[in-house]
């Protein structure tokens, strides 16, 4: 079951300018980001929570991983929305059923969080990822 959304990332050139501008908006600590290199997805991440839900942002490692081809094409901003599952597997397979589209199989990504990602060309050009907590979280 979807019961929130986890967080809304966002593509940029710049991890380190991007957490000034975000930490200084939202008003709250740098200490409260945390940061988290994803190899699989070639992007380093920082995650800056508001409230239930987070801010993360998105810096590509390298010329050839999904978020630098997005910042090619599209220049920095909104990259995806994740929505909150306790079971994506379960999730994946409900959304297939109604016609919807995956890109690729569950993985693991920022802090061992099981993810997937749905064809943003279903779902009105918005990229969305279901995420599942660790089950120790």
């Amino acid at each position: 079951m979807i019961d929130r959304i986890d967080h809304i990332a966002i593509a940029v050139q710049n991890l380190d300018n991007a957490i000034d501008t975000f930490v200084n908006l939202l008003g709250c600590d740098r200490s409260s980001v945390v940061i988290h290199e994803v190899p699989a997805e070639k992007v380093r991440a920082a995650f800056i929570p508001v409230g239930q839900t987070k801010i993360e942002l998105l810096e590509p490692l390298g010329d050839d991983g999904p978020v630098a081809k997005f910042l090619s094409k599209n220049g920095e901003g909104m990259h995806h929305i994740a929505l909150a599952t306790d079971g994506v597997v379960e999730e994946s397979k409900r959304v297939m059923e109604l016609g919807l589209t995956l890109l690729g199989e569950p993985s693991t990504g920022a802090g061992g969080k099981k993810i997937v990602f749905l064809h943003p060309r279903q779902t009105n050009r918005v990229l969305v990822e279901f995420v599942e907590p660790k089950p120790d979280h």
